[in-house]
Formats: C-alpha cells, sequence, structure tokens
C-alpha cells in the first residue's frame, strides 16, 4: 500500500486496527502502538537493528499479535524543515518494509522528540541514564505516534 496523508489512515485501518509507530535510528527501532480508538501512544519495545529482513520479520510479529492496521513512521526532518541523509535513510527503511508489510502508512515530524522525552524521562521519572538509555526509543516512537494521533481529525 503506497504512503498516504495522516488525515486518511483511520479511514484506511481495518475495524479495531491499530496504529504502530516507528522510530528508525542507526541502531534501534523504537515501536510504540495505539489504543484501538486511535487516542492513546503506549511505547512498546525496541527492536535492535540488524539484517532489514531480521527487523521486518520482528515487526511483523508485532503487527500481527497486536492487529496493527498502519504505521504512524517518525520523519527526521532537519530543525529549518528540509530532509537531511537520514530522511531518505527513513524513506527508504519505510518503503522497503512496506514491500513485506502491505499496510498503509504516513509520516511525522519527529523534530525534537527524542530531546523532548530525555527532558520529560529526567525531570518526572527522575531516571537513571542507563535506564533512560533503554527506555527512549520506544518511548520517542510512543511520542510521535501520539503527535500523529492528537492531529487526527475528530470521530466524535
Amino acid at each position: 500500500m503506497p504512503l498516504c496523508k495522516l488525515a486518511d489512515l483511520p479511514r484506511l485501518l481495518p475495524p479495531g486496527g491499530r496504529l504502530m509507530g516507528l522510530d528508525f535510528g542507526t541502531k534501534t527501532i523504537g515501536v510504540a502502538v495505539s489504543d484501538a480508538a486511535l487516542r492513546v501512544a503506549s511505547p512498546v519495545t525496541i527492536i535492535r537493528r540488524r539484517k532489514f529482513s531480521a527487523d521486518a520479520a520482528e515487526i511483523a510479529e508485532l503487527v500481527e499479535s497486536r492487529n496493527i492496521g498502519g504505521f504512524v513512521v517518525g520523519l527526521p526532518l532537519n530543525m529549518d524543515g528540509t530532509e537531511g541523509p537520514r530522511c531518505q535513510a527513513t524513506r527508504d527503511l519505510t518503503a522497503e518494509l512496506l514491500l513485506r508489510l502491505d499496510l498503509p502508512c504516513a509520516f511525522q515530524d519527529e523534530r525534537m522528540s527524542t530531546q523532548a522525552v530525555e527532558r520529560a524521562m529526567i525531570a518526572e521519572a527522575d531516571l537513571t541514564r542507563a535506564r533512560r538509555k533503554k527506555a527512549i526509543d520506544s518511548a520517542a516512537a510512543a511520542w510521535i505516534l501520539q503527535a500523529a494521533l492528537d492531529s487526527l481529525p475528530s470521530t466524535e
């Protein structure tokens, strides 16, 4: 399925389908999942990057087990809104993933997501650096997914 606009994602999902947020990093992939009502994002796990086929297989298992109907992928824009090499790498990984998993997908600006999550972890949770490092990528994926969910048109 091709990429779509974020606002179109809800109508492309099967009934009860959830969204998966993905934050592609150089060493890990942060994963988050929405609730079925598309209101709340929760961090799920991190995937240690290996060969992409293994990463995609791990994502496919999560898609199957969690009733995922679409993806929101964090797009690492530069601070001035332009796209750099990391954006192209993210677009390439997303295109490769969509060849394997035929689900609707939209991009979400992820600028400052990791910094926002890290600040919250320091201020609110008072986590040590080691514990933050373990949780930051999935929390950033949840932050990205929550931003996308918050921007969706209301169904009420």
